[in-house]
């Protein structure tokens, strides 16, 4: 038997044990009936990723955060990608939805037609680039946040910026589980606004400080439409900023779940009482710091390079009575660019969404399949793929590891950019991007595999 079909085999079966769709709803019952769990959650000893059961995909990108909507699919927010390169390439996005079904160890992809183009281009337009961030799929409706930079990712002669960081986030949502997309004041079609038109007034975060505060939000998934959820709020979380130091700092708010699309109904977490439960403020520069992160896995400028980690995935697992949160630190080059090692992955646990969050899992070097030239990152927990027990749930991420020929630059940007830079027909270069990305980065994609708890 083929080390391929060997592998389905055992996928088969340890789906056919853990897995079944909406066994999460059936486990709601963990939850209380009003606010968040009271009761003594689970206690972890061990997580064990099982690198037998790694499923590569054919869906380019980066980013893949997820959402488990009432009809049963997944929506993916992608960055950087966006196409299924199993199928012919006519478009590259800097952001796109993607839906997913079917089981873990056999996943469906569909692209989400009426999501609004943002084509990747050599030579930046006039409007401002946006990259899919956060997603949640609630009552039909699908909100997605976009970050945006503090200016083109490429100069007019198609070099590097030296300062390229992230400054802030736009919210958008489809009224009708992703068939129309609107802007956050309801207005449509989608405006992509021209980089000095972007404001406060028409980003939900813009230039916070400190500097690159909430550009990466997250939404807390909490099982099939939101449903797990029984206090109202909706909660959303991001790094405090884009430097070591502040990047590693988690910051989160909340806001009533009819709310979402209000900036002003927006509550910031600001500190804990004695009894367990968080208070909050509308003042945005009185909020606290939820959980730090270690130091030292935030790269610096680099041309071509933006200071990127601590992008949290937060996922409730209702049989467990546990709020589950993975992310990951950026191990650097010696001149402080991106991926010079295999990354961080951390996973936390915690009795509330604001915490206190204990760390469960380590990993200093993080290579999935125990490839050391792994450069993994953007670690999602499925919030569909969480077993009946709780003791078991899909991790999805991508890996910016570049395998490259002699000459090979520290950043693969640098060298597609080169390679790509005379061609200015969209699908042309749509073809080409996905051609050089299969050739030189062919795990940038939707990786998954099954993880286990074990519980003490």
């Amino acid at each position: 038997m083929s080390d391929q079909s060997t592998r389905r085999t055992f996928l088969k079966h340890a789906g056919a044990v853990s897995f079944s769709v909406g066994m999460q709803e059936i486990a709601s019952s963990a939850v209380a009936l009003t606010g968040w769990p009271r009761r003594r959650p689970n206690r972890i000893k061990k997580l064990i990723r099982r690198d037998e059961t790694i499923v590569r995909s054919g869906v380019l990108g980066y980013g893949f955060a997820m959402t488990w909507a009432a009809d049963g699919r997944q929506f993916l927010s992608i960055l950087d990608g966006g196409v299924d390169i199993s199928k012919p390439v006519k478009k590259a996005l800097h952001s796109r939805v993607f839906t997913v079904s079917g089981e873990p160890w056999n996943p469906i992809f569909e692209d989400v037609a009426g999501y609004p183009d943002m084509l990747i281009k050599m030579k930046e337009p006039d409007f401002a680039t946006f990259w899919g961030s956060g997603c949640l799929a609630l009552d039909e409706c699908v909100y997605q946040f976009l970050t945006t930079g503090n200016h083109p990712y490429l100069r007019p002669d198609g070099s590097f910026w030296p300062d390229f960081y992230w400054v802030g986030a736009k919210l958008l949502y489809s009224p009708d589980n992703g068939r129309t997309w609107q802007n956050q004041d309801g207005s449509s079609p989608v405006l992509w606004e021209k980089w000095d038109a972007r404001s406060r007034e028409n980003m939900v975060f813009f230039n916070e400080e400190p500097e690159g505060a909430f550009a990466w939000p997250s939404f807390l998934q909490m099982g099939r439409n939101y449903g797990l959820n029984r206090d109202g709020f909706v909660y959303v979380y991001s790094p405090n900023g884009h430097a070591d130091g502040t990047m590693n700092q988690l910051v989160m708010y909340r806001v009533p779940i009819l709310q979402i699309l209000d900036r002003h109904s927006y509550e910031f977490f600001s500190g804990v009482r004695s009894d367990g439960s968080a208070d909050w403020t509308r003042d945005i520069s009185a909020r606290g710091v939820v959980h730090t992160f270690p130091r030292g896995w935030v790269n610096k400028y680099v041309p071509g390079e933006s200071p990127w980690a601590w992008v949290p995935s937060v996922t409730y697992n209702a049989p467990l009575g546990l709020y589950m949160m993975t992310s990951w630190g950026t191990s650097c080059t010696p001149e402080g660019g991106w991926f010079g090692k295999p990354s961080y992955l951390g996973f936390w646990v915690a009795p509330a969404p604001w915490g206190p969050f204990t760390q469960v899992h380590e990993e200093l070097a993080w290579t999935p399949g125990n490839d050391r030239a792994a450069r993994a990152f953007m670690p999602q927990i499925a919030p569909k793929w969480i077993s009946a027990d709780g003791k078991s749930f899909w991790l999805v991420w991508s890996d910016y590891q570049y395998q490259g020929t002699a000459g090979e630059v520290e950043n693969p940007d640098q060298d597609g950019a080169q390679e790509l830079k005379s061609i200015t027909d969209d699908a042309e270069f749509a073809r080409a991007f996905a051609a050089w990305a299969r050739k030189h980065m062919p795990y940038a994609s939707f990786n998954s595999q099954r993880v286990d708890l074990i519980l003490e």
